[in-house]
């Protein structure tokens, strides 16, 4: 009688995902790009793309250059879904400043009809960046949040277009996140979910960081 034959072992291929895509729109020209590029070095070892767009304009022109790309690429979450870093797909976010622009609302709301995820902030970006050194809870304009900036980051200087170290400050991301959520906390109690000081930045660097966890760990 013939031995029966030992099964073929074969070795399983690991087949690696694709790389999840976060294509950012932002309003600025130089801080925003230069923070983002820090956050993509950050996770240069997963697999994550951050595609960032200069959208220069207004709010609603950044809303409309996301939401073009969303429809021209069949993405965008389902409305009415939270948001997850963990959904499937590529995500497509608008990154722009309340300030005093008109159409603000305009542009948050063309976002959500779209599937457009918002990282916006009142009154302006650099609220964010403070948030990583500290608290910051003073309904102040952008000149006043600028200037407080600077006095925390004595290299940055926006009128002569020098910026901060973002590299140095992608290292205490995990913190400015938890002032974020708690700030925006705040303003739900205080029913001005939109009032200042305010920003939800930290949601899009939260989603790009657990997103690259996992990427890491697959």
């Amino acid at each position: 009688m013939r031995g029966r034959r030992a099964p073929e072992l074969r070795r399983r291929r690991h087949t690696r995902e694709p790389k999840r895509r976060f294509i950012v729109y932002c309003e600025g020209e130089n801080t925003e790009p230069a923070y983002l590029g820090a956050l993509r070095r950050a996770c240069a070892d997963a697999l994550i793309e951050i595609e960032t767009i200069g959208a220069v304009g207004v709010p609603q022109t950044v809303a409309r250059q996301a939401t073009e790309r969303v429809r021209a690429e069949g993405l965008g979450r389902r409305r009415g879904r939270p948001l997850s870093s963990f959904e499937e797909g590529d995500q497509v976010w608008a990154v722009f400043d309340r300030d005093d622009h008109e159409g603000f609302q305009e542009a948050v709301n063309r976002c959500e009809q779209a599937g457009v995820f918002v990282g916006r902030s009142n009154p302006c970006f650099e609220l964010w960046l403070i948030l990583h050194e500290q608290e910051y809870d003073k309904p102040d304009g952008r000149d006043a949040v600028q200037a407080h900036l600077q006095r925390l980051r004595p290299e940055y200087d926006r009128r002569r277009r020098k910026l901060p170290d973002c590299t140095a400050l992608i290292a205490l991301v995990e913190a400015a996140e938890a002032r974020a959520e708690s700030q925006l906390e705040r303003r739900e109690e205080e029913r001005a979910p939109y009032g200042r000081p305010s920003t939800t930045v930290g949601r899009l660097t939260r989603a790009i960081r657990e997103a690259a966890d996992r990427a890491r760990s697959d």
